[in-house]
């Protein structure tokens, strides 16, 4: 019966061996062949010519850029700037106030001796853009911000107790960004000694915690 049985209905069988050991075994599993992908492969890594990216690189410093250096002194002279006089007075400070507009009682608008105002949002929300006239300033821009607020408004103006006159009235300097070699020098050198100090302050702490940590340690042993 097995001699008669075709081969297309056995696809997973093969014929047994032909020798003379295996002639009484009989149809034997086919057995899958290894894998192409098996075979040893060829690629070898040379670790003599493997070279540590690290040694190659170089440490560079703050002080050894130009442009980021000066980039951080300028920022350290315009936070640590001691030409800025806390004394000085701004110019929306209620001692300088000039004048107020009031619709219905309430304020909704405060002009300044220096020209600047403030406003509620539905004030703003009323006047737009108003544009000031060319080369008006101080008070004088102040009383004409006021008139115009209140007739956009529907309000009046109040004068304030602190007013000033034209004549009176000091226009503020500008603040200087330009800043000299040696101030930004010296500016990059109070920068590193003020951040050698905190880091001090930061390691001292550190001790201290770590040597508590310590002695309570001790003592719950």
């Amino acid at each position: 019966m097995i001699s008669g049985v075709s081969n297309a209905a056995l696809p997973h069988l093969r014929p047994a061996s032909t020798s003379a050991s295996h002639a009484s075994s009989g149809l034997q599993p086919m057995m899958p062949e290894p894998p192409e992908s098996a075979a040893p492969s060829s690629f070898r890594v040379d670790v003599s010519q493997v070279k540590p990216l690290l040694s190659a690189a170089k440490a560079t410093s703050v002080a050894d850029n130009p442009v980021l250096r000066d980039l951080m002194a300028m920022n350290w002279l315009r936070t640590h700037d001691s030409s800025a006089s806390q004394s000085v007075v701004s110019d929306d400070a209620p001692q300088n106030t000039y004048a107020q507009v009031k619709v219905d009682g309430k304020v909704v608008a405060t002009v300044y001796n220096g020209g600047s105002s403030t406003m509620t949002n539905a004030a703003f929300g009323k006047i737009g853009k108003l544009e000031d006239p060319p080369g008006l300033a101080g008070p004088d821009l102040a009383q004409w911000r006021a008139d115009n607020y209140a007739r956009l408004l529907g309000g009046a103006v109040e004068k304030a107790p602190t007013p000033i006159t034209q004549s009176q009235w000091t226009p503020r300097e500008s603040t200087s960004t330009t800043y000299s070699r040696e101030q930004l020098d010296a500016a990059f050198q109070a920068m590193l000694a003020e951040g050698q100090r905190a880091n001090a302050q930061q390691q001292s702490s550190y001790l201290a915690l770590r040597g508590q940590a310590g002695v309570s340690a001790d003592i719950s042993a």
